[in-house]
């Protein structure tokens, strides 16, 4: 193939002048219907302007941020909260539920290693915990 041999795959529509006479078929009012802001030069509206309706950029609370409406809260519980748990004992949702160390509606729970827990405990797979945690509770 050379240069000379290239050809277009698609051929461009001729673009249509408008306000060039009669004959052309877009003359008089060259496609802006009759009258009207819209047929004027320069005419038109600004963007997000509603015909002096309130725009949705105004009607719209100004406060800064987001609110997640899926997010999942986290209960937290100390390492020294822990104290209620006699030796050996289980600490799960449901244990921690049970001695009101976190909320009743708590789905989440993650205990932090703020302070010393003397007794061993197990920690079950619903609740979270660092591995300062798990080493101080000897999990």
């Amino acid at each position: 193939m050379k240069l000379h041999e290239l050809q277009a795959t698609q051929t461009k529509k001729p673009r249509r002048r408008k306000g060039r006479g009669y004959s052309s078929g877009f003359g008089t009012f060259a496609g802006r219907g009759c009258k009207g802001q819209n047929s004027r030069s320069g005419g038109g509206v600004r963007l997000g302007f509603e015909g002096g309706q309130s725009p949705l950029l105004k009607r719209l609370p100004k406060l800064k941020g987001f609110k997640n409406p899926n997010r999942v809260e986290t209960s937290v519980v100390d390492l020294s909260a822990l104290g209620v748990f006699s030796a050996g004992e289980a600490v799960t949702l449901e244990t921690l539920k049970e001695k009101q160390l976190i909320p009743a509606r708590a789905t989440r729970a993650k205990i932090l290693a703020n302070g010393e827990c003397t007794v061993a405990l197990t920690l079950g797979d619903d609740v979270q915990a660092s591995a300062a945690v798990r080493k101080a509770l000897g999990a």
